[in-house]
């Protein structure tokens, strides 16, 4: 039996894994649980899976959970406590955005295994992560779809024999549209995701094509691949998850339905594998296009190729910048086509830092968000 911890519980990947994991009550114990501030369902998945150890966004919603038994932390050191929890076997890091980086590194200093959903982690620091990951010997098995596809593609093979790897692309919400066409879409037609049942922040990065640039920094840390040999494709049927070709011509795809649960289910069994009841491909229905990416239109995609290949704190400024734009674009405050324009004027602010580290990098977080919303309250709310 595998004991989990899952930070991010109460979000789209952290109900998932939940639900899942009830499934195989003989396979999986949840010992650790974070959430935001959503207290009400935190309560729920507490009486169902009775953790040793939970954790909240702040102390007002701490509060609320005066009632129960088990010990509750809230803010940045309760998401370390609660993922550095001593009985935890894996750790499945499913917060949205930079505030999963500590609670990764602090894990991966306990020794803890980690099934990583929280893509930021490694765009902002995957260098700094995945060395420590090494020298601790802890395994990091990545949750989304493209890179589950990827690592499942890559077992038993040897990565210097990858010729390229093939990113897809479901194209978002607004596949197929021109710019004039996106200057009045609306928040909820961003958040109609076709294929996917996803947070409110990863289906806008996925509208603007975000959630690809930093699905490739993603790839090229966890594979150490160069950013030459990444490639990203339309594909609208969200089927084939990836693709890996070799040296020798030879490609390997890894498909399935378009369904979080199966590389969530794969990341907490790996290396094993176990019977599911989750959905199965009609062969005799499939149907499969494949297109290039519209980056004259979608440019967060080269920015964040940009980024990723410039290095040092610019994936970290990328990353920070898209946080703030699209909480703002979510609170209806700009429209679609000023997130990708706010991204590179914050960008075009940062130099290369020297000697960086850990601490830096959360240091230019922090300065990053606080510029972000500067500029934007002083640029585009009248």
């Amino acid at each position: 039996m595998k004991n989990i911890v899952i930070l991010g519980s109460t979000g789209s990947v952290g109900t998932q894994a939940l639900e899942i994991i009830s499934n195989y009550p003989d396979e999986f114990k949840i010992v650790g649980l974070s959430a935001g501030k959503n207290i009400s369902l935190l309560k729920e998945q507490i009486e169902k899976f009775k953790p040793e150890i939970v954790s909240v966004a702040d102390e007002e919603s701490s509060r609320k959970l005066r009632d129960i038994e088990v010990p509750v932390f809230y803010g940045e050191e309760g998401l370390i406590k609660v993922a550095t929890c001593k009985n935890a076997d894996i750790i499945l890091t499913a917060v949205v955005g930079s505030v999963g980086l500590l609670p990764t590194i602090e894990a991966i200093k306990s020794g803890k295994d980690i099934a990583l959903a929280n893509k930021e982690t490694l765009v902002v620091a995957g260098e700094f992560v995945m060395d420590l990951a090494k020298k601790n010997n802890v395994k990091i098995i990545p949750v989304d779809s493209e890179h589950s596809a990827i690592f499942q593609c890559l077992v038993g093979e040897d990565s210097k024999n990858i010729e390229r790897i093939i990113l897809t692309c479901s194209g978002g919400s607004f596949f197929g549209k021109t710019s004039k066409e996106l200057e009045n879409v609306s928040v909820d037609n961003a958040l109609k995701h076709p294929n996917w049942n996803m947070g409110a922040k990863i289906t806008i990065d996925s509208a603007t094509l975000m959630n690809k640039g930093l699905e490739i920094i993603e790839a090229h840390h966890l594979f150490e691949i160069p950013y030459e040999k990444i490639e990203v494709v339309i594909h609208r049927q969200s089927l084939i998850h990836s693709i890996v070709e070799f040296c020798d011509g030879n490609l390997k795809a890894q498909l399935g339905v378009p369904d979080m649960k199966l590389p969530i289910l794969y990341a907490l069994t790996y290396p094993e594998r176990i019977e599911s009841n989750l959905p199965k491909i009609n062969f005799s229905k499939l149907k499969l296009d494949f297109e290039e990416p519209d980056v004259e239109t979608f440019t967060c995609l080269n920015l964040a190729i940009e980024a990723g290949k410039k290095g040092n704190i610019f994936p970290c400024v990328l990353n920070a910048s898209n946080e703030i734009a699209v909480e703002y674009f979510l609170k209806k405050k700009i429209n679609f086509l000023e997130i990708p324009k706010i991204i590179d004027y914050i960008l075009s602010k940062f130099e290369k830092v020297e000697n960086l580290t850990i601490e830096k990098i959360i240091e230019i977080d922090k300065e990053v968000k606080k510029k972000t919303r500067k500029y934007i309250e002083d640029t585009f709310i009248k």
